[in-house]
């Protein structure tokens, strides 16, 4: 802690860290061991996170994150996006194929930035908004499969016809941006992805996860 820093609001936002990563809640002798406060400043702040809906606890006094978190996290989504529409705009005016930014969303995999290209006779119509189990299509499939890779390993991943008929995708995961799972792709309507494609996804994967670092 600094002088510039306020001891409150940070033993606060430990608070929600803390139950955000246990699926179970914690009770307030467990928060007051973590914290290294004593009760009644964990009673204070459940308190305060609470008036806003930031935490809840049940009947057994366990405090869990709330419903107010929620609110927040959809605030994440735009500022994602404008950070990373200029790597989609790249890559789509440079394969001709429509671009993509996607986000892991419960067990759904959400489109949340478009960029389709200027160029081109004809190209996928792809909506943000739109979304597909993560077990379909190369979006989620690039997910899946970097849940599976080492910490910095980066792929692409090809599928043809999951989401449409005569479609083709390629998707390489987001890597190393803490609190954020997602992918960057295009879909092309062609039999094949070009040889080419798959490693230029990747890199605009990667411009992307500096841009939001």
């Amino acid at each position: 802690m600094t002088a510039e820093t306020s001891q409150t609001l940070d033993r606060g936002l430990r608070v929600l860290k803390l139950l955000a990563d246990t699926d179970h809640g914690l009770t307030v002798t467990e928060l007051s061991n973590k914290l290294g406060v004593n009760r009644t400043v964990v009673y204070r702040l459940l308190a305060t996170l609470e008036q806003h809906a930031l935490i809840r606890r049940d009947l057994g006094g366990r405090a869990r994150v709330g419903l107010g978190v929620l609110r927040l996290g959809r605030q994440v989504h735009p500022l994602v996006r404008e950070a990373a529409l200029p790597a989609l705009r790249s890559l789509a005016e440079d394969i001709g194929a429509t671009a993509h930014l996607t986000l892991v969303d419960g067990t759904d995999a959400l489109a949340v930035a478009v960029v389709e290209p200027t160029w081109t006779d004809y190209h996928v119509a792809y909506r943000a908004g739109f979304r597909h189990p993560l077990d379909r299509g190369a979006a989620g499939r690039a997910i899946l499969a970097a849940r599976q890779k080492p910490v910095g390993e980066t792929a692409f991943t090809l599928t043809h016809g999951e989401l449409e008929a005569g479609a083709s995708g390629a998707a390489a995961a987001l890597m190393g941006v803490t609190g954020v799972e997602g992918s960057v792709g295009v879909v092309m309507l062609a039999d094949a992805v070009p040889e080419r494609v798959g490693p230029r996804v990747v890199d605009a994967a990667r411009e992307v996860a500096d841009a939001l670092r």
